[in-house]
């Protein structure tokens, strides 16, 4: 089985969850950061495809967003896994994913993951560091990244690999 991951990191902390997925994930697995790859993805060369991005300012990264409109059906007919990479917890974290990703394709994907995040102040512009210190009173870089979260999403993503 072939698997994509589709991703947007603006930071490095969504390539960073999506190197530890590539670890963990059985098979063939292409990954495409869609703010620095511009290549155009053939969704037919895979038969799984996985998604993720990250929160900024409330909002999934556009980018990932008119991936989703490109590609919509197609998606809706792949075994699908859907992650997000967010500072929120708790119901907070589920609004955002559920806000980044439509209905349909979260009740059609066979995993779906909250992995964390981290506020990565010492690669942020002007702009992003006044923004995440008045809002959350950050300062410095912190992570909180769930890696327990993420190999339980590869596993589940694994198990339904070894039953295709």
């Amino acid at each position: 089985m072939k698997s994509l991951i589709v991703y947007c990191s603006s930071h490095g902390t969504t390539e960073k969850v999506v190197g530890v997925l590539n670890e963990r994930l059985i098979g063939k697995v292409v990954s495409v950061d869609l703010n620095h790859d511009k290549s155009i993805v053939d969704l037919k060369e895979f038969d799984a495809v996985i998604m993720g991005g990250s929160i900024h300012a409330g909002m999934i990264q556009r980018r990932i967003k008119r991936f989703i409109q490109a590609h919509h059906e197609e998606l809706l007919g792949k075994e699908l896994g859907l992650f997000l990479v967010c500072m929120r917890e708790g119901e907070m974290a589920v609004e955002q994913f559920n806000n980044a990703f439509p209905q349909d394709l979260r009740k059609n994907a066979v995993a779906l993951g909250l992995f964390g995040g981290e506020f990565l102040v010492s690669k942020m512009n002007f702009f992003e560091r006044q923004v995440v210190k008045k809002v959350d009173g950050i300062t410095s870089d912190q992570s909180r990244l769930d890696l327990e979260a993420i190999s339980e999403f590869a596993l589940r993503f694994n198990h339904l690999k070894i039953n295709a």
